[in-house]
């Protein structure tokens, strides 16, 4: 099946919102961002004392093979493996480190996997998300969408 996302995270490496700021004065990533290679949009909120992402757009939503909805197939757990991609959650504790950085865990959907990663701001636009498998790290720059 062809890359869902373009982000194989530790392999090879978010409403829409004008950007929030921490009470310090930190760039948050709340809103919806593009992956790298432009085929997921995935919507950032805060939830608890962290952020959580939730895929909310699939460049190709239809799989070609079924003609149904992208599906979770790479999933392990066989109850997760029909749910639908958009409406996946791809993290949901992340927790700030430092400014303008959260680290927690992440899920691919490109191989069923959940990897350590890190989110930070590093500019109005973009946002770097990376994962790691062991000392096997990688990630990609995320753009803001706006309407």
């Amino acid at each position: 099946m062809a890359c869902r996302f373009g982000f194989m995270i530790a392999i090879l490496a978010t409403a829409l919102a004008v950007p929030a700021t921490h009470a310090q004065g930190a760039p948050e990533p709340v809103g919806v961002w593009q992956t790298q290679a432009g085929d997921a949009r995935v919507k950032i909120s805060k939830c608890g004392g962290g952020i959580c992402g939730v895929v909310v757009s699939l460049r190709d939503p239809i799989d070609p093979m079924t003609g149904k909805p992208q599906v979770d197939n790479k999933n392990p757990n066989p109850s997760l493996s029909s749910r639908p991609i958009i409406g996946l959650p791809l993290f949901s504790g992340m927790y700030p480190v430092a400014a303008g950085k959260w680290s927690g865990q992440i899920y691919n959907a490109d191989d069923g996997g959940t990897y350590a990663s890190s989110i930070s701001v590093t500019g109005e636009s973009t946002l770097r998300v990376e994962g790691c498998v062991g000392a096997l790290c990688g990630g990609e720059t995320w753009t803001r969408v706006r309407r």
